[in-house]
C-alpha cells in the first residue's frame, strides 16, 4: 500500500478506493435506524461498518474479523490507512510522520502484547528540548533543566524538591493550567516554559484552560532527561502504516479509502456500526460544534544528515511554530539527507486537540448522552469520546469496547462510552 514494503510481508487488505460520486441513492445520516436489511440487497451484508482506519477503528476491525468471525467494512475519507499515525517515505526517501511526531509509549502489558502480534519493536526513549535564553534545555521541566538554566547545582532529589517550594506559589484551589504549573514550579519558569508555548498552541492563555492540559507532563527532581518515563518506549521497526497493514490484513476486513461513510450508506449494507470520527458531526451538530484546535505542518528537507541534537525542539516564546521535529531521531533510518517538519497551530483543518474548557465539556455530555442511546453503534477514540488520548490509551479503549460489543445483543444501545487512563 506504501513504500514501507521492503521485505516479504503477509498479504495487505482489500483495498476498494474512490469517492463513489456515481452512486446516487444516499441515505442521510440521521437514519441510523434505517440500517439497510440485507434482504433487500442480493450481496450479503457487513457485520459491521467501521469508521475511521486509525487506531480505533483498526483495532476494533481486527478484533471482529479475528475472534467474532465479523465481516467488516472500513469506511474512511482520507486516502489512506493508519490515521494520524500514519508514516510514508517523503519525496527525498526519508520516513516522515504526515501528521506529526508519534512516539509509542505505555504501561500497559496487554497493550503492548496485542500490537506485538503485528510488529517487531525499536528501542527509543523519546527527549525533548526547549530554545529558552538562547540554551536547549531539558522538557519537561526537571532537576536538570534548572541545574543549567539557573547556573545551580542541586545534587539530589530533595534539593530540587526544596528549590521549587521555594518558588512554588501557593493556589488554594488549582482550576486551571496557570494553577497547576505555579503551584508546582513558580511563576519564572512557568513563563519561561509554559506560558508562551500554551499561547501558542491553544489560541488561549493557560489561566483559561482546564489544569490537565499541563498537568499531563509533571515536572520532576530528578535529572531523568527522557520525555516519558513508561516502561515499555519503542517504535515499530518498519514504521506505522507497515503495522496498521499487517493489523488489517484478514480476508475478513475491506476499506473504503477516499469516502466519507455518508455515501455509502443505504448503498453497503450492515448490521452494526462502529464509530471514531467526530461525535458532533454523527448527529449533524444538533447541539453546535465541538471546538478543536488543529495544525499545520511545514516540511523541509535538508542536504546533511542531522538538523538538531534530539528529535524535538519546542519553541516556547520564538516563532509561530511551537515545535520542529526530526523524524530519523525517531525511526532510526540511515539516510544521509534528514527531514524536519514544523507545527504552526490553527483555529480551522484536521480536528486535533478537543479545548478542555468547563462549556465544551458540557456540550460533549449532551452529544455523550444521545450516543449511549443510540443503538447498534459503538463511539470509540479520540474524535468520537472528545478527549485527548496517547496512541496506547485508545488501544487500550477499542479493546475494551470490542468486549463490550460481544456483550451487547443487536438492537440495544451499547454501555456507556468508555473512558481510559494511563
Amino acid at each position: 500500500m506504501n513504500g514501507l514494503l521492503r521485505t516479504a510481508e503477509p498479504a495487505v487488505p482489500v483495498a476498494i478506493e474512490g469517492s463513489l460520486q456515481d452512486l446516487t441513492s444516499i441515505a442521510p445520516i440521521g437514519a441510523m435506524h434505517g440500517f439497510v436489511p440485507p434482504t433487500v440487497h442480493q450481496q450479503r451484508s457487513f457485520d459491521f461498518m467501521i469508521v475511521g482506519a486509525g487506531f480505533a477503528g483498526a483495532v476494533l476491525a481486527e478484533r471482529l474479523a479475528s475472534q467474532a468471525g465479523k465481516r467488516v467494512l472500513i469506511c474512511d475519507r482520507r486516502p489512506h490507512i493508519a490515521g494520524n499515525a500514519y508514516d510514508h517515505f517523503d519525496d527525498a526517501g526519508v520516513l516522515v510522520h504526515r501528521y506529526g511526531p508519534h512516539i509509542f509509549h505505555t504501561n500497559s502489558q496487554r497493550v503492548v502484547d496485542y500490537l506485538s502480534r503485528f510488529t517487531e519493536w525499536r528501542p527509543y526513549e523519546h527527549r525533548v528540548l526547549a530554545e529558552v535564553e538562547g540554551q536547549l534545555l531539558p522538557m519537561p521541566i526537571s532537576r536538570a533543566t534548572v541545574n543549567e538554566l539557573y547556573g545551580l547545582d542541586l545534587k539530589d532529589d530533595a534539593s530540587c524538591a526544596a528549590f521549587f517550594a521555594s518558588i512554588a506559589e501557593t493556589v488554594e484551589q488549582v482550576r486551571t493550567s496557570e494553577d497547576i504549573v505555579v503551584s508546582r514550579v513558580g511563576r519564572d519558569l512557568y513563563n519561561k516554559f509554559v506560558r508562551g508555548y500554551t499561547r501558542k498552541q491553544w489560541g488561549l492563555d493557560p489561566s483559561q484552560l482546564d489544569a490537565s492540559v499541563c498537568a499531563r507532563i509533571a515536572p520532576r527532581v530528578n535529572d531523568d532527561r527522557r520525555y516519558f518515563t513508561d516502561s515499555f518506549q519503542a517504535m515499530p521497526k518498519h514504521g506505522f502504516t507497515r503495522m496498521f497493514e499487517r493489523m488489517l490484513a484478514h480476508p475478513n476486513i475491506k476499506i473504503l479509502l477516499n469516502t466519507d461513510y455518508r455515501e455509502v450508506i443505504g448503498l453497503i449494507p450492515f448490521d452494526r456500526m462502529v464509530y471514531t470520527g467526530p461525535i458532533d458531526e454523527f448527529f449533524d451538530l444538533r447541539f453546535g460544534k465541538l471546538p478543536y484546535r488543529s495544525l499545520e505542518f511545514r516540511f523541509e528537507t535538508h542536504d546533511r544528515e542531522w538538523c538538531q541534537p534530539v528529535a524535538v525542539v519546542n519553541y516556547p516564546n520564538d516563532h509561530a511554530y511551537t515545535r520542529s521535529t526530526e523524524f530519523k531521531h525517531l525511526t532510526g533510518q540511515d539516510h544521509p539527507k534528514t527531514s524536519v517538519v514544523y507545527e504552526y497551530p490553527k483555529d480551522v483543518g484536521d480536528p486535533y486537540y478537543p479545548v478542555p474548557r468547563p462549556e465544551n465539556a458540557d456540550l460533549y455530555r449532551r452529544y455523550r448522552e444521545l450516543a449511549e442511546a443510540t443503538p447498534d453503534v459503538f463511539f470509540a477514540g479520540r474524535l468520537a469520546t472528545y478527549k485527548y488520548y496517547d496512541m496506547h490509551q485508545v488501544v487500550a479503549q477499542a479493546l475494551t469496547v470490542f468486549e463490550n460489543i460481544v456483550a451487547t445483543p443487536s438492537g440495544v444501545p451499547a454501555p456507556e462510552l468508555v473512558s481510559v487512563t494511563r
